[in-house]
């Protein structure tokens, strides 16, 4: 299996990736835009990629992707996120002047940040593994990075300060992503816990449409874990809803929802059918 995701040696995605294909051969990807084409143009089999962070909310570039290319969510995996502030042999946290580091990370420690070293200014980075190794090459006392404890073996930093995130149940879930002609879950047989997801607009934006397009889901006693809204590219004042629905696509209750959703709604499209990732504890 080739596994394709966003970032350097270190990131935090690589050990999304090692989570679930511990044997996959890594596709590195500057963005999660090369990660998206990788699947969806066959140079890789699968992409893991971020979609939200328990501290910092969405990765909403990622919505936009899911619904633009032809890739279908086959699963998803929990990983708890720890932040270490880092630089080069002999720095200081007096020395620092800039921290980089992904824009996730930065807003993930921002309080920290105030109290260890007010006086610098954030710098945002591609990925956080990346911004550890730009420091370690560029040598200068007065830039950090934030990254993980891989990132700073393997690119040869001194730990200043470990687990500075500003709340320690810290967690990102990534999604498992397949390329759309995948069946529907050929990973989760086994699997007691499904969740679904969707992407639709409103037919009519009047008072109410929003509550009919969720009712078909509360008629039916199906728990929506999420909805989420992005605007409608092209479309002014429009909305695009993304919700996480309890179930399998093929179960009788959710097969029916969607079935209803369709009249009240337009461009449906469903996301993916896959085993729901276990409820976050601290790892």
């Amino acid at each position: 299996m080739r596994i394709a995701f966003q970032g350097e040696p270190g990131a935090y995605s690589e050990e999304a990736v090692r989570r679930v294909y511990p044997e996959g051969d890594l596709v590195h990807c500057q963005t999660f835009l090369d990660a998206f084409e990788a699947v969806g143009e066959g140079v890789a089999d699968r992409a893991i990629l971020p979609i939200e962070n328990s501290l910092f909310g969405s990765v909403h570039v990622n919505y936009d992707h899911l619904r633009s290319h032809p890739v279908r969510i086959v699963g998803e995996v929990q990983v708890r996120i720890r932040h270490h502030l880092m630089g080069v042999d002999d720095v200081t946290l007096d020395t620092i002047q800039c921290v980089r580091s992904h824009p996730q990370a930065l807003g993930q420690c921002r309080a920290s940040l105030r109290s260890l070293v007010p006086q610098a200014r954030s710098e945002a980075a591609s990925d956080t593994a990346g911004a550890a190794r730009e420091v370690a090459a560029g040598g200068d006392p007065s830039v950090a990075a934030i990254a993980s404890r891989q990132a700073a073996d393997r690119y040869g930093l001194t730990v200043l300060a470990a687990g500075i995130e500003d709340d320690p149940q810290n967690f990102t879930r990534f999604l498992v992503l397949a390329p759309a002609d995948t069946d529907v879950h050929p990973e989760g047989e086994g699997h007691e816990r499904f969740k679904t997801s969707l992407a639709f607009a409103l037919r009519e934006n009047v008072p109410g449409a929003l509550f009919k397009s969720l009712a078909v889901f509360a008629l039916r006693d199906l728990d929506l874990e999420k909805i989420e809204s992005r605007p409608f590219v092209g479309s002014p004042g429009r909305y695009l809803f993304y919700v996480d629905v309890r179930g399998r696509e093929t179960d009788p209750p959710l097969a029916r929802a969607l079935d209803n959703l369709r009249e009240v709604t337009t461009d449906l499209r469903v996301l993916g059918s896959y085993p729901a990732a276990p409820l976050p504890d601290d790892r």
